[in-house]
C-alpha cells in the first residue's frame, strides 16, 4: 500500500511539475502605448504588442502601423485611401530606442491571458505575418494600429472580454475624439475640420473610441475577463517605460487661423473699396478665386473620388462649391457671367446663417474665409445695391 501511495505521489508530482513547466514557458504579452508626437502622423499616439518568450529568449514588438514613404505615388495613394499599412516586427530594444529619440512617453501593461489564449494569439499573429495577410487597407476610424490589437485580444479571449457600459450622457463624436489631440495644432485642426465629412460626426461607443491609442489604453484598462464567473482585469496597472522629454507645444492666438483669416477679411474689404480699376480687380480676383477653386477641387475629390469614408458627404462643399471654378474661368476670360457669382454669393449667405444658428457645428476659422468669398462674389455679381460692384462698364 505504501508503495502504491509513493508511486501515485511521484506521478502527481511529475504531472504538477510538467504543468508548471508548461505555464512557465508561456510567453508574456504586454500592451505598449506611446504618447503623441509632433509629426502630423504621430499626433494621435501609437500602440503595439510586446511578446516576451523566455524559453526562446526572444523579446519582440508587433506593430501594425508600418507604412513605406518610398511607396510609388505615396501621396496619391494616401489621398485616395489606398495606401497599405502592414504588420512589422522589431526587437523591444530597437522599438524603445526609436521613441526615446523622439522624446515620447511609453507605458507598458501586462495582458492577463491564460496559456491557451496566448497560444491562440501567437497563431493569429503567425497567420497575419503570412505574405498574403501582412498588409491591410488602413482606415483611421475602424482599422488601424490600435483596432488591430483590440480585435486580436477579442479573438484570442473568445467572448470572455466584458466591456464597460457607455458613459451616461452624450457620447463624444469621432470628430471630437480626433480634435482633442490637436488643441496645440490649430492649423492642422482647421484642415481636419475642413476635410472631414458627416461620418466624423457619428457618436463613438466605448469600443469604437479605441481607434486612438491612448483611449484604447484607458478603455482596455476598464475591461475585465470572465474566468468561470470571476472577473479578472484584462490589463495590469501601467508601468512607465519612458518619460516624455518633449517640452510640449503652446498655441499662439496671434497666429491662430481665426485671427489670421479675420485680418485677411478686413484687408479684402478695404481692397474692395479702394481698388476700382478693371485690371487691378482682375488680378486681385484671379488670386482669390484661384485659391478658392483649389479648395473647391479638394471638396470634389474627397467627396467623390477617395476611399476615405470619413471625408465623404462633406457639407463644406455647399460654400466651397464647383461653381467657384466657373467664376474663375469667367474672370480669366473677362466674361460677365454674373449668374455664377450670384449662385456662389447665395450659397455663401445660406451657409453663413447656418453657422450663426449652429455656431458649434463648424470651425470658427471658416467664418472669415466664408465672408471673404462672399464679399468678392458679391462684387462680381453686378448687384445694383452694392456700391462695390464691378459691372460691365467698369
Amino acid at each position: 500500500m505504501e508503495k502504491l501511495i509513493s508511486v501515485l505521489a511521484a506521478v502527481i508530482l511529475t504531472f504538477s511539475t510538467n504543468l508548471y513547466s508548461v505555464e512557465d514557458n508561456v510567453p508574456d504579452v504586454y500592451l505598449l502605448t506611446c504618447g503623441p508626437g509632433t509629426e502630423t502622423y504621430s499626433r494621435w499616439g501609437h500602440s503595439a504588442l510586446r511578446i516576451v518568450d523566455h524559453a526562446a529568449g526572444t523579446d519582440r514588438v508587433y506593430n501594425w502601423g508600418i507604412f513605406d514613404f518610398s511607396t510609388p505615388a505615396f501621396a496619391w495613394k494616401f489621398a485616395r485611401g489606398r495606401l497599405e499599412y502592414m504588420l512589422g516586427v522589431s526587437t523591444y530594444e530597437r522599438f524603445i530606442q526609436e521613441y526615446f529619440m523622439e522624446g515620447r512617453w511609453v507605458q507598458s501593461q501586462k495582458v492577463n491571458l491564460e496559456s491557451h489564449e496566448v497560444v491562440k494569439m501567437l497563431q493569429l499573429i503567425e497567420e497575419n505575418l503570412k505574405p498574403e495577410n501582412i498588409k491591410y487597407r488602413y482606415d483611421f476610424f475602424y482599422d488601424d494600429c490600435s483596432t488591430r490589437i483590440r480585435d486580436l485580444l477579442e479573438n484570442s479571449t473568445g467572448s470572455g472580454m466584458v466591456y464597460p457600459p457607455d458613459l451616461d450622457g452624450d457620447p463624444p463624436s469621432f470628430r471630437f475624439m480626433v480634435n482633442k489631440y490637436l488643441r496645440t495644432a490649430p492649423w492642422l485642426k482647421t484642415g481636419v475640420d475642413l476635410l472631414m465629412g458627416v461620418p466624423g460626426n457619428k457618436k463613438a461607443s466605448v469600443r469604437e473610441r479605441m481607434f486612438l491609442p491612448v483611449d484604447m489604453k484607458e478603455g482596455l484598462s476598464d475591461i475585465v475577463i470572465n474566468r468561470s464567473g470571476k472577473m479578472i482585469p484584462l490589463l495590469s496597472n501601467p508601468e512607465t517605460v519612458l518619460e516624455s522629454t518633449n517640452k510640449g507645444e503652446s498655441s499662439n492666438f496671434f497666429t491662430s487661423p481665426t485671427l489670421v483669416f479675420s485680418i485677411l477679411l478686413i484687408l479684402v474689404i478695404l481692397a474692395s473699396a479702394l481698388i476700382r480699376g478693371k485690371r487691378q480687380n482682375k488680378v486681385f480676383d484671379i488670386i482669390i478665386f484661384l485659391i478658392f477653386s483649389v479648395l473647391a477641387l479638394l471638396m470634389i475629390f474627397f467627396n467623390f473620388f477617395t476611399g476615405h469614408q470619413q471625408m465623404r458627404m462633406n457639407p463644406n462643399i455647399i460654400w466651397l462649391s464647383p461653381f467657384i471654378i466657373v467664376c474663375l474661368i469667367s474672370i480669366l476670360f473677362s466674361k460677365n457671367w454674373f449668374v455664377w457669382f450670384r449662385i456662389v454669393f447665395v450659397l455663401n449667405i445660406i451657409w453663413f446663417f447656418v453657422l450663426l444658428i449652429f455656431p458649434h457645428s463648424s470651425n470658427s476659422a471658416f467664418l472669415p474665409v466664408l465672408l471673404i468669398l462672399t464679399v468678392r462674389s458679391s462684387v462680381r455679381s453686378d448687384f445694383k445695391w452694392n456700391p462695390l460692384s464691378i459691372g460691365e462698364g467698369d
